[in-house]
């Protein structure tokens, strides 16, 4: 791309580093965490948020399908707020707010003034505004990247102006803290210091490698990840198990490795986004401007190349985001781009990118969103969809509930498919009067078994062929009814005569697919 001359710098600096521009940034953010505030409790429950509160209804040091952060702060929510939607999701729309002001800090240790920094919170807003409508494991891991990101770019930033002593390697010892954070909500931050270890190692500077803080942090992400690594251990590396899984979906469900780029572009943020995130992994391995971290540039190549190689998910990529956004604009600062695309990062771009994001808010009122017409329709749309029809969920397996005879010899106990059944029916089910659930699938599995003396089993979604294999009597009782969500329809059987106790029924039954 051909460039002009060069901006003038009119800011003063001190010591290299341009003052944070507070008072737009802010403002950013402010607006940010308003909407989602103002929106977040429109919708109801998802799916992911009610295994979430009820995973967190059982402590622990880990879960099959995840470590226990979010779902120990989502029973840490309800427990406090019984049954508010708007408190359960407040910390992840004020961690989306936080997320704006680090990406423009990320772009300021790049050398990045007002306009850089303004430009980088605002396409960090525009991508992941309606990321901190639900809480979610994804936004969390989003900013926790993002914190290592400008701590480690600090670092640099300090070491280049002649900054040495303890003071100046604390970066690296706060980044070890950002990690054991991430460490307690994915096991996807190891990429991101794989990434940064090579960067290093091609591109420098050798020296980070080097400082105890630096270890010192890493010790600390390890020892308190421990607990979390020994549960894994114990159980037989669910976890391991679960990167398989998750693979076999992407195929199936996103498009696998061919849909990955457009997929992840479009996360990005249309329009805005997608160019400055682009442009600026392209400075970042070729600006002379950007030298001192060209190690990110390497950095966020091989977490791309290490989550396609893995067949994992576009998400998974989306923690480098904020990097190449901050880059971006930090080389728009400093260069004017080719005639053809100046016209890009101007203010009508950017309000028309923020448009289109505000769309995708709460905005509609609950009974104006319509039901899937489609299975293509479906797919689009499956992140509202989520969001409905659990109330009657719930209310179609307590009517069925209700008809089984008073004190079944042996008892009886309800049973789902899939764990974000068996979570609708744990949160939801007491006012309807349903005992705690069971399910065979995923974290799901650990939270416990019906009792060996169980014999009639109400048991949501499944098929009869698969249900007769642990059962010697099978009969449909009800179908899930309501006007939209993704249950409606699902089946519910009566099942009796379980073909072996429980005890050694409940293994065969585990399952770590949707399938």
């Amino acid at each position: 791309m051909s460039v002009t001359e060069r901006e003038p710098d009119t800011e003063t600096t001190e010591r290299g580093a341009a003052p944070v521009a507070w008072w737009p940034v802010g403002g950013i953010a402010a607006v940010t965490a308003a909407l989602l505030l103002a929106t977040i409790h429109r919708y109801g429950y998802s799916m992911d948020e009610l295994y979430f509160v009820a995973a967190g209804r059982h402590p622990d040091w880990g879960y099959a399908d995840q470590p226990p952060f979010v779902p120990l702060l989502a029973a840490l929510m309800d427990g406090l707020f019984p049954g508010s939607l708007f408190w359960l999701r407040a910390p992840d729309a004020l961690v989306v707010a936080a997320g704006v002001v680090l990406c423009a800090l990320i772009a300021r240790e790049l050398g990045g003034r007002r306009r850089a920094q303004v430009m980088a919170a605002a396409a960090f807003a525009i991508a992941f505004l309606n990321h901190g409508g639900q809480i979610d494991t994804g936004t969390f891991n989003l900013v926790a990247w993002t914190s290592c990101t400008w701590l480690v770019a600090r670092w640099v930033r300090l070491h280049n102006e002649g900054r040495t002593g303890w003071s100046a390697d604390l970066p690296l010892l706060w980044a070890g803290v950002a990690t054991a954070v991430a460490l307690q909500v994915k096991y996807l931050i190891p990429i991101f210091w794989a990434g940064v270890g090579i960067g290093l190692l091609v591109a420098g500077p050798r020296r980070m490698l080097t400082r105890p803080l630096l270890w010192a942090g890493a010790a600390f992400a390890v020892l308190t990840a421990a607990p979390g690594l020994v549960w894994q251990a114990a159980h037989g590396w669910p976890q391991a198990e679960m990167t398989a899984v998750l693979s076999e979906e992407t195929e199936l469900m996103w498009g696998g490795r061919l849909a990955f780029l457009p997929q992840a572009l479009m996360t990005m943020g249309l329009a805005i986004g997608t160019i400055l995130g682009c442009y600026g992994l392209w400075k970042l391995l070729r600006s002379p401007e950007l030298r001192p971290h060209r190690y990110l540039g390497w950095a966020a190549l091989v977490v791309i190349v290490a989550v396609v190689a893995a067949n994992g998910r576009f998400t998974y990529v989306a923690g480098v985001f904020p990097l190449l956004f901050a880059a971006g604009a930090v080389q728009l600062q400093e260069r004017r781009p080719a005639r053809w695309w100046r016209w890009v990062p101007t203010w009508p771009v950017f309000a028309l990118s923020a448009l289109l994001t505000l769309l995708g808010l709460p905005i509609d009122s609950p009974s104006e969103v319509r039901p899937a017409t489609s299975p293509d329709d479906r797919r689009a749309r499956f992140d509202t969809l989520v969001q409905f029809g659990w109330p009657e969920f719930t209310d179609s397996v307590a009517r069925v509930w209700r008809t089984l005879p008073a004190g079944p010899p042996g008892g009886a106990a309800v049973v789902t498919k899939l764990y974000w059944q068996a979570g609708a029916l744990e949160v939801l089910g007491p006012d309807r009067g349903l005992p705690r659930p069971h399910s065979p699938h995923r974290g799901y599995w650990d939270f416990g078994r019906p009792g060996d003396g169980v014999t009639t089993v109400l048991y949501v979604g499944g098929t009869e062929e698969s249900l007769r294999r642990h059962f010697g009597a099978v009969r449909r009782a009800g179908t899930v009814e309501g006007r939209i969500g993704i249950a409606i329809g699902t089946p519910i059987w009566i099942c009796e005569r379980p073909l072996k106790p429980w005890s050694r029924l409940w293994p065969e039954m585990r399952s770590l697919t949707l399938r």
